[in-house]
């Protein structure tokens, strides 16, 4: 399968009270492990949404990454739309693919084994979307078939992705994952505290 990827970063960061994606966790910046654990997890092509402060981050990552794997796309309305206007405006930019992996740029914990574990149950099955799950319940990120993309692009309903994921109901499937990255971001001060005692330990 060829597996593109698209990282959310248009937020204010609100919630937070400090700009999330250029907060330091160990040695590099938050957005810089979502990208690179799309890269590890062998994403071809990897599109990254901005919208607050977006020159800043793409200048940090176009310092640090091979730029002809890195696309920069922007939600310009980023203070007044949902996530799913950035989830189109990403999926827009995607390249020819079989299937792209979704994850919030706050989410930078993932292990490389949730990634492969999802791509293996849909190359098995032909799912339209595999997620992870912890006790049952879906978390980041998911792996979205090529084939959801017009569906997603036309969805003007409420809702959102999880709306959207229910017309697929009997076509999603799921890997059971002991992963605690798929539960942790940095919504929160709380948040990220609980983020830097995770990637230390």
């Amino acid at each position: 399968m060829k597996i593109n990827g698209i990282i959310l970063a248009a937020g204010l960061s609100s919630r937070m009270g400090a700009f999330k994606p250029i907060l330091k966790l160990k040695e590099k910046t938050i957005i810089e492990h979502s990208v690179e654990s799309m890269f590890h997890a062998g994403v071809n092509q990897l599109i990254v949404v901005l919208g607050y402060r977006g020159e800043e981050i793409e200048a940090l990552l176009c310092d640090k990454y091979d730029n002809s794997r890195l696309t920069f796309v922007y939600n310009r309305k980023y203070a007044d739309t949902d996530m799913l206007a950035s989830v189109k405006i990403g999926i827009s930019s995607l390249d020819s693919c079989d299937a792209f992996y979704l994850l919030p740029g706050d989410m930078p914990a993932i292990n490389t084994e949730t990634f492969i574990g999802i791509k293996e149950i849909m190359c098995k099955t032909h799912a339209m979307v595999a997620f992870p799950t912890i006790d049952g319940h879906r978390k980041h990120p998911p792996l979205i078939s090529w084939r959801c993309i017009d569906c997603i692009l036309r969805f003007n309903g409420e809702g959102g992705l999880r709306e959207i994921w229910r017309k697929f109901e009997n076509q999603v499937v799921t890997v059971p994952v002991e992963d605690l990255g798929c539960m942790i971001d940095a919504d929160t001060k709380e948040d990220y505290s609980r983020l830097m005692d995770y990637m230390e330990n």
